[in-house]
């Protein structure tokens, strides 16, 4: 059986759409799901909407467990899926951007880069190599998953300072053509299934290298609209 711990299990929406998804997909539908949050009220209220996802759409083959203790969530785990937000919206990310607007300075909603991502990372970072080095002791085999930001630095942090095999991720490359078809107007004439396209960048920063349709370059097109 797949053990996927979930750090952070109190971001309910995001656990949702996480944990939702793995439910659905059919070599972890009899998985361990540990859930672990330091807000316990929210930590409840996710545990019983995943079980009632379970219920509904996996015929409650799932194994949905909280858990207070974060090492012993973490035990044996096969997966680790980070979604912590270190001081919350108020004060912390509040902070972050309200600091550099005062003196001038834009910022990505991601906390990507510049000084709030820079200081989100200070904040966060240390949380999160607290966790890793706790999975180095009882699942050092296990892959990290952060989805936590700014992506670029805390996924580089951990995997410099420990040996915990880890990946970021973001649905950022799924959505980027959808949206810019949005923002160009012309979501409704085309069929996304008759696209591919190639992104490469770091997480928030990334370029649109190649798009076809049916094979053929659109780039053109999209260039023309975009002028």
């Amino acid at each position: 059986m797949t053990k996927i711990t979930f750090i952070g299990a109190g971001s309910t929406i995001f656990a949702k759409n996480v944990l939702g998804d793995a439910m659905l997909t059919p070599s972890l539908q009899d998985a361990h799901i540990a859930l672990y949050d330091i807000d316990e009220k929210r930590l409840k209220e996710s545990n019983l909407m995943l079980k009632n996802i379970n219920k509904n759409s996996n015929e409650n083959r799932a194994d949905i467990v909280s858990y207070y203790d974060r090492k012993e969530a973490l035990r044996e785990a096969d997966f680790v899926i980070n979604a912590i937000q270190v001081g919350g919206y108020k004060p912390s990310t509040v902070i972050d951007f309200d600091i550099p607007k005062k003196y001038g300075l834009r910022q990505t909603i991601g906390d990507t880069m510049g000084i709030g991502g820079i200081f989100r990372t200070l904040r966060t970072l240390p949380v999160m190599l607290d966790f890793a080095k706790e999975m180095e002791e009882v699942c050092p085999n296990a892959w990290l998953l952060n989805y936590t930001n700014p992506m670029a630095m805390l996924t580089m942090g951990v995997l410099k300072a420990t040996s915990i095999k880890t990946v970021g991720l973001c649905h950022s490359v799924q959505v980027c053509v959808p949206e810019l078809f949005e923002h160009l107007g012309i979501a409704d004439q085309y069929d996304l299934n008759d696209f591919q396209w190639k992104i490469a960048g770091i997480n928030h920063m990334a370029f649109l290298l190649e798009i076809t349709k049916n094979g053929e370059d659109f780039y053109p097109t999209i260039s023309q609209l975009a002028a």
